[in-house]
């Protein structure tokens, strides 16, 4: 239903029947009217707009793509573009700010009142990823010494200001967070009850400072729908809610899929990124990759005369080098996602490897069996040892160099999902033409060239 509709709309803008626009518009949700404009050029949506009730306008605009945001801020007159950019949640505002060059965040900014402007610039001060770029400063609070329908009547007066209302925060006269209280309980609480009656706990929450992952953690942790957000002192400054963290966690899930696969963070949408960006994005890890593999060729150099031979050796190359590469991408993959989600701690290297030994032991066990038989129809006997004990350590060396790199990375403060399938498969494919050949040489006897 929600496809047809869009359909429609967007129909409905092709053909200028602006009329109509603003009447199928006005039936639909803002996130299905922001899908059907998605793909317009902005010229185009900053006409569709005054089709639109003024009170939708900057709710519409902030689930479009950013760039199309931007574009479409540069397009509409500044009346309009002021009319937005107020009315955007801080933390949409901060998130489209955030990803400008200076001279077009200087033009955005013009657009502000001084108080709105001064709370912007102070989330663009927070680090890069940050809980304090990612909060809303839109939040009620209450104090502790007043009664619920004192609370409830202070909630009835700001309500229409605040991102999310289901659960108020209880402060001190210094603003420092003391508790919350959920909209549940103050409702059907007694009114004449007391807000500090109900408080039980610690609140949890975060510093503006620390990393916008720790905030998705902690959501998803103690499973509330939104994250408290302190300075030092333990001030409220604002919250985190729970659909900004799970447009946190899908750009942190996109991130390390990229990551995995070689690629640099790419930042926006595949269908808005120019090839120009996609290019610089892979050329980085493919070239590093082409001069990894060049040890892999000196190494096949080096036993020439070991290949020359035994030309059966050969027929076994891509598949021993293979099972080394697929054993660590498959254990990098495993240790980069644990890592990610705080099921594994740094700390549990050491317990985890001799787990990690014990499983690949198994693996390159079981599939050096299974080669040998090809190891004999192949080459016969002594190819089947040759191969079964290449197997069996190409596997376990490969799922070694995938389990421990994602730890060393992390020890050293960089992102474990750098220790990428290509990366993995590359070191796994030098240790295993160096490992593969070396076992040959020494249990066929053949001197290297």
């Amino acid at each position: 239903m929600e496809q047809t509709d869009s359909a429609l709309l967007r129909d409905l803008i092709q053909h200028e029947a602006w009329g109509e626009v603003g009447s199928h518009a006005e039936t639909m949700h803002v996130q299905d009217v922001a899908a059907a404009l998605d793909d317009l050029e902005p010229e185009t949506i900053a006409r569709v707009l005054p089709e639109l009730p003024r009170e939708r306008w900057a709710k519409t605009v902030s689930y479009l793509n950013l760039n199309l945001q931007n574009l479409l801020l540069q397009q509409v007159d500044d009346e309009t573009g002021r009319l937005i950019m107020s009315e955007f949640s801080p933390d949409d505002r901060t998130t489209l700010l955030e990803t400008l060059p200076a001279d077009q965040v200087e033009q955005l900014l013009k657009l502000l009142s001084p108080g709105e402007l001064k709370h912007a610039l102070q989330q663009l001060g927070y680090p890069e990823e940050s809980a304090g770029r990612l909060m809303t400063t839109n939040f009620i609070t209450v104090r502790e010494y007043w009664s619920l329908s004192t609370a409830l009547e202070h909630l009835r007066r700001y309500r229409e200001d605040q991102e999310t209302i289901n659960t108020l925060y209880i402060t001190d006269y210094r603003g420092r967070l003391q508790g919350t209280i959920s909209l549940k309980r103050l409702v059907l609480e007694d009114p004449s009850r007391k807000v500090e009656e109900l408080v039980t706990g610690e609140p949890v929450s975060i510093f503006a400072s620390e990393d916008r992952t720790e905030a998705v953690r902690l959501i998803q942790h103690y499973d509330i729908t939104a994250l408290p957000v302190v300075d030092a002192n333990g001030a409220m400054l604002g919250v985190v809610t729970v659909d900004d963290i799970m447009d946190v966690a899908e750009e942190e899930n996109t991130e390390d899929f990229h990551k995995i696969g070689g690629v640099s963070a790419v930042g926006l949408s595949l269908r808005d990124a120019s090839p120009a960006l996609l290019y610089r994005k892979r050329i980085g890890w493919l070239v590093l990759l082409v001069f990894m593999n060049v040890f892999g060729g000196a190494g096949i150099a080096y036993f020439e005369a070991t290949i020359e031979a035994v030309i059966a050796l050969v027929f076994f190359l891509p598949l021993i080098v293979a099972s080394g590469g697929n054993a660590g991408a498959q254990a990098a993959t495993l240790m980069v996602r644990a890592l990610a989600t705080g099921d594994v701690q740094a700390r549990d290297w050491l317990k985890l490897l001799g787990k990690e030994l014990g499983v690949s032991l198994a693996l390159g066990l079981t599939m050096g069996a299974a080669v040998s038989i090809l190891g004999v129809w192949r080459g016969g006997p002594d190819v089947a040892i040759v191969v079964s004990l290449s197997t069996v350590l190409v596997v376990v060396v490969g799922s070694m160099v995938g389990m421990l790199l994602p730890f060393l990375l992390n020890r050293f403060n960089m992102d474990p999902a750098t220790a990428s399938a290509p990366l993995i498969t590359t070191i796994a494919d030098v240790c295993g033409i160096l490992i593969y050949l070396s076992i040959a040489t020494a249990v066929l006897q053949i001197g290297t060239a």
